[in-house]
Parts: structure tokens; sequence; C-alpha cells
């Protein structure tokens, strides 16, 4: 179940999701509110995990990962281990950087970033195709990322 969140709540992690790093006293400026009530507010956003990590977003092609594939995974069985064996399994590949589940003909969905094609075909003969359970694998190769907001679509009102 989701924690309520007020109007405040939203203005503040609204601006949060433009820039984490924004200090405290510029957002309760701009949300017209008191440095402490910020403060306390972003206290309860990363304590209840709804600020789940504070990161840098990276842009792929600047640091040598020019290729971003999704694949779609079949398993062999859908057993509760199975299926937990594999996010295990798939877990310990930095190049994966999304893993979701699916309802319908594929199992999971996969978003990986590797530097180019040829090493994206070692990953998945060497790799993603030798995890237990993994019955077939079909990618499709992103080859331009039109809209990278890396932000929810918060209705914050004015």
């Amino acid at each position: 179940m989701s924690e309520t969140l007020d109007a405040l709540d939203l203005r503040i992690l609204e601006l949060l999701q433009q820039d984490v790093t924004t200090p405290v006293n510029d957002i309760a400026e701009k949300v017209a509110s008191s440095k402490s009530v910020v403060w306390r507010r972003i206290q309860r956003f990363l304590d209840s995990g709804i600020v789940k990590q504070r990161v840098a977003v990276l842009d792929t092609k600047k640091v040598g990962l020019g290729v971003t594939v999704f694949a779609h995974v079949k398993m062999a069985r859908h057993g509760k281990n199975a299926l937990h064996k594999f996010v295990l399994a798939i877990n310990r590949h930095p190049e994966v950087v999304e893993c979701h589940t699916l309802m319908g003909d594929v199992d999971f969905l996969l978003k990986i970033v590797v530097r180019d094609v040829d090493r994206y075909q070692q990953f998945v003969w060497n790799e993603l195709s030798q995890i237990e359970g993994v019955r077939e694998v079909s990618s499709s190769i992103s080859l331009n990322q039109l809209i990278d907001a890396n932000r929810l679509p918060l209705e914050v009102s004015e």
C-alpha cells in the first residue's frame, strides 16, 4: 500500500526528481515552506523508501556503453524456485540494468546496456542462455532513446 502524500510532499518530490542535490533551503523557498519542514519530509521519504536512492544518472554513450538491448526471456519452468533462481542469477550481471516480470508469452523483460553488439552476443551466449531454466531469448536493439525522463509523472498541483 502506498503512503499518503499531500500536495507539499509531491512538490518536494518533483523538485528532488529534477535535481537531488538542490539545497534544502532552495527547495523550501520554491515550495513556500520552512527549511525544517522540508528537511523532515525528505528524511521521511528516505526512511520510508519513497526515495529509494540518490544517484547520478550517466550518459551511456559518453561512458562507452553504446548499445541498449531489450531481451525477452522465456523460461522452461514457471515454479517459484525457477523464477527466483533466475532473478538471483541475473542480479550478478551489471549489464542488466532493469528486470521486469511480465504476464503473457514472455516471463522476463531485461534492459541490458553494453559497449557494443559483440559484447551483447557474448553475454547472451556465455551468460544469459546458460542460466538454468532459460528456454528462449529474443532481443530488440534500441536504435535511439527518444525519451529519457528518469522521473515519475507526479500529479503536482501548482
